[in-house]
């Protein structure tokens, strides 16, 4: 089941409706319906995979009591042998064959059938294990005050919203709205309703038909104009971004349907002025996750610019490697590290930037474009790399869109239907501009009329019922 589906449509008003007018007694009556109603959503996906998940809950409170319950030593060998539990159903789902493969082509002449596992990757792993991990080393790092009943941490390793491609749940975030009733809050549904409908433009109507184009392109890219591969380029960039914040658009307006608040995933990266500034506006949850559980650990930024460039690095590669088990993350995650190299060897303290781009201001300044171009550009490039098969397609692709001679040439292609996407974009930046100062680009429609308010909501549902891209799965659902 998936957010951009029927049956989603159906699922949802029943779950809303009998989680306000049926459990809303206690807290914990709404705990169990959402932990009912989420095993059923992640059941409905495959329901052998509701085993694993239970597993990893029961594992992660049973660390919780222990760590509770212990003094001293006793605290970190409980929380880190549910690291190395968790990390292991990880490891063995996630990169095992990865490993066996390179190990077959390194010792045994690329012999690997007797070592791969016919295993299929249970979606959302990588994001409930994390949740996991979360709220077993807050509560080690006593963030949390006591360990939670199993009830509450089911609910919240399982919430359907976040369930298969986040936001990653932080405990100390999350458990206060578990541990009391949460009540209804219609200005908070209202504006639930109108993020999950800018979630639903940018996946239905931008995401997915700039896929058709994408698609198009690398399935045969020796053959195709170098125009159409550099166009292709920018579309992947704006598809991952529209496909991923559109899942947590969803996600984070669900959730506040239930009363639940989840920190904001994404905000307007493409308006960023240097790489440090996109990753601090790119897959927040993650990037917090990596730096609070692994960065700060290791030393961070306090012992010396070496170990700061070193830390950065291991980051930023182990970032790349959540993504998949393919040196094609590797090396994007790497590449993206590596340019924050020049910035760590120059800039010393960096200089902190406004949270928003022209902040008191209408439009950038010109220095402020070229910045956010030259961004958006080194973005893309990285965007080839984690979009291709292997290393040696990903410079394959850059060799046919610069070396061919066609890369000024008329793209052919395209068809009507990506002069439409034009328009859904170009109406998307300007949109997600006005509102960047805002948590999603519909927290503010600028009419008072509430007429033309509803207008508005509903020629959007039209369009996006009448261009739709198809029902194409969120990338992030393979990671």
């Amino acid at each position: 089941m998936i957010f951009n589906s029927l049956d989603f449509a159906l699922f949802l008003p029943l779950v809303f409706l009998l989680h306000w007018f049926v459990f809303a007694r206690s807290a914990r009556a709404q705990n169990f319906f959402l932990l009912l109603a989420s095993y059923i959503f992640y059941g409905y996906w495959d329901w052998r995979f509701l085993f694993l998940i239970a597993f990893t809950t029961i594992a992660t409170w049973l660390s919780g009591l222990a760590i509770g319950r212990s003094r001293g030593n006793g605290k970190k060998v409980y929380c880190g042998l549910n690291i190395f539990v968790n990390l292991s159903i990880l490891a063995v789902f996630k990169y095992y064959n990865f490993f066996a493969r390179e190990f077959a082509a390194a010792f045994l002449g690329g012999n690997e059938q007797n070592l791969l596992l016919d295993i299929v990757l249970p979606v959302g792993i990588s994001f409930y294990t994390f949740s996991a991990l979360s709220y077993t080393i807050d509560l080690y790092r006593q963030k949390i005050s006591a360990a939670q009943p199993l009830l509450n941490v089911a609910a919240y390793l399982s919430f359907f919203p976040q369930l298969f491609a986040g936001p990653i749940g932080r405990a100390a975030e999350l458990f206060p709205q578990y541990s009391q009733k949460r009540l209804f809050d219609n200005s908070l549904a209202t504006d639930g309703l109108r993020q999950m409908l800018w979630g639903f433009f940018k996946k239905m109507l931008v995401a997915d038909n700039c896929a058709k184009i994408v698609d198009l392109a690398w399935a045969d890219y020796t053959t195709q104009s170098g125009s159409l591969l550099f166009i292709a380029a920018i579309l992947y960039s704006i598809q991952i971004y529209c496909d991923f914040s559109a899942y947590s658009d969803m996600a984070i307006g669900c959730a506040k349907l239930f009363g639940i608040r989840i920190s904001p995933n994404f905000k307007f990266p493409y308006f960023s002025r240097n790489v440090a500034e996109f990753w601090r506006r790119w897959h927040i949850s993650l990037n917090a996750w990596f730096r609070d559980y692994l960065y700060i650990p290791l030393g961070g930024s306090r012992e010396g610019r070496f170990k700061t460039i070193r830390n950065t690095l291991i980051i930023f590669t182990v970032c790349g490697f959540w993504h998949g088990a393919n040196w094609t993350f590797i090396v994007w995650g790497l590449f993206h590290g590596l340019l924050f190299v020049p910035r760590l060897l120059l800039g010393g303290k960096r200089k902190k930037e406004t949270d928003v781009v022209a902040a008191d201001r209408a439009f950038p300044s010109i220095r402020e474009c070229l910045q956010i171009a030259g961004t958006f550009t080194l973005v893309t490039i990285g965007w080839v790399f984690f979009r291709a098969p292997s290393i040696h397609d990903a410079f394959a692709f850059f060799e046919q869109m610069l070396f061919s001679g066609t890369l000024l040439s008329f793209p052919h292609g395209i068809g009507a239907g990506g002069k439409i996407l034009y328009l859904f974009i170009v109406f998307l930046f300007a949109a997600e501009w006005l509102a960047r100062r805002r948590e999603h680009a519909l927290a503010r429609v600028p009419v008072k009329n509430i007429f033309l308010r509803w207008a508005f909501y509903f020629a959007l549902i039209c369009l996006i019922l009448q261009y739709d891209g198809g029902a194409e799965q969120f990338i992030y659902f393979q990671f």
